[in-house]
């Protein structure tokens, strides 16, 4: 799969069919347009491709009106959304720069400047609510009238349910703001996961007994947030069982970067450098802020303690049902 960052150049604008959309997550409502695109391309002969953005429209806007509350909590970082796009047999990935000129966009210059002449569109395929352009002034009906001029077809995707319930990035996002790592994996397809390389901390967790795994995250709002009992995948043959933070570490750190700490129970691994997925089983709690190391330290022992009691009664469940 290659990923532009922005339209292609000329060399690389072979017609395709594209899908736009945010995709945050990739849940199987997404899974399922994605399979549609697959097909069609393939029965045009020619690449599927998928149109997303970075910033998304909507925390781009709340900057703003400088209101970050209205800004979408983000799912998946970008890293994971790729991946999942590739598994999806999509060709072509162009991640667009969403800033004040392309909000500007006029439905016309959108289709004329970015899926004519930028993408060579034979089909453009989104979901059924779909809006486009500056004022959010395109739907469908604009979409459709210009592949009659300018010869692409739009195909548009139904609403995918679930117990009678619309899957969507909101239901994936209010699943894990609730902490039901259950339903949003119902919703996804997958259990959730957040993947990353391993960088270099403050080395403050080791000094209190609790090394942990660092990921950088890139967005601020991320759709969980808290305390966490985890599995980590890709160091061992086996997930490891650990427990892990997603926050901004106000005991410790005023700069409101947030982090995904990660500590390996009841056992060391070098990990630095090294691709690392975390996958959220349950959360334990709010990140809070203590009034000293003592009491932070008190405080993630107990979370090691839960974690530690979650393994044992899960992996006991397993066993008796053998």
């Amino acid at each position: 799969m290659k990923v532009f960052r922005g339209l292609p150049n000329m060399t690389s604008r072979a017609p395709c069919a594209l899908a736009i959309g945010n995709f945050d997550g990739v849940h199987l409502g997404h899974q399922a347009l994605l399979s549609d695109l697959r097909a069609a391309a393939t029965r045009l002969q020619i690449d599927a491709a998928v149109m997303s953005f970075e910033p998304h429209p909507r925390a781009f806007f709340a900057q703003k009106l400088g209101d970050l509350s209205k800004a979408p909590t983000r799912i998946a970082n970008l890293r994971d959304n790729l991946s999942a796009l590739d598994l999806a047999g999509i060709d072509r990935v162009i991640v667009e720069h969403f800033n004040a000129h392309f909000a500007a966009l006029s439905p016309e210059e959108f289709i004329k400047n970015i899926l004519v002449d930028g993408l060579h569109v034979k089909l453009v395929m989104v979901g059924d609510d779909f809006r486009f352009g500056a004022k959010r002034a395109g739907d469908i009906h604009t979409l459709k009238e210009a592949g009659e001029r300018y010869g692409f077809v739009v195909q548009t995707m139904n609403t995918v349910e679930r117990n009678g319930e619309r899957i969507s990035s909101s239901a994936v996002r209010a699943a894990l703001a609730a902490g039901d790592f259950d339903e949003a994996k119902h919703l996804l397809g997958r259990p959730y996961q957040i993947s990353g390389h391993v960088v270099h901390g403050q080395k403050l967790g080791r000094t209190l007994g609790f090394p942990t795994l660092n990921l950088r995250i890139a967005h601020h709002k991320p759709a969980v947030m808290g305390i966490f009992v985890v599995q980590v995948h890709g160091l061992s043959e086996q997930p490891l069982p650990a427990v892990a933070s997603m926050g901004v570490r106000p005991t410790v750190d005023d700069s409101g970067r947030v982090l995904l700490e990660t500590h390996i129970l009841d056992q060391h691994v070098d990990a630095y450098g090294k691709v690392i997925h975390v996958e959220f089983l349950q959360k334990l709690r709010d990140e809070e802020k203590y009034v000293d190391l003592p009491t932070l330290t008190a405080a993630i022992n107990r979370d090691a303690d839960q974690a530690r009691s979650y393994f044992k009664q899960r992996n006991g469940s397993a066993t008796d049902r053998i």
